[in-house]
């Protein structure tokens, strides 16, 4: 288990590095099968969300952790990055309260990540 919040920390400080803000981290190994872990964050413009996407991947990849996939870039607003047990999820601000992804999870523990950040 200990792994898998490895790979969460180094999302969460690769987002922060890249000033993402209201970053939470849920715990739905318990409600789901498709991951471990969701992280959700916003950007406050699309030039800082593509910024985000960047430092994520890049720390992936420095890490060793493997990508399955990213999607979204076209459009800019929504970015998910999937890394199997984890999915990572970037919102441009104005598009985070529509989707409302904590509310939809809202029975998933939320992770204490403030020592991880900045």
């Amino acid at each position: 288990m200990k792994e898998v919040l490895d790979k969460v920390q180094v999302i969460v400080k690769a987002a922060d590095d890249r000033l993402a803000t209201d970053i939470e981290v849920l715990d739905v190994k318990e409600l789901t099968p498709i991951a471990d872990y969701f992280v959700i964050m916003s950007a406050k413009n699309e030039r800082q969300l593509d910024a985000i996407v960047q430092a994520i991947t890049e720390a992936a990849e420095d890490h060793k952790i493997e990508i399955k996939d990213v999607e979204g870039k076209r459009s800019g607003r929504w970015i998910l990055i999937d890394l199997f047990d984890v999915i990572v999820h970037v919102f441009y601000y104005e598009e985070r309260g529509h989707y409302n992804l904590e509310n939809i999870w809202k029975d998933a523990p939320v992770l204490d990540i403030h020592e991880w950040l900045a």
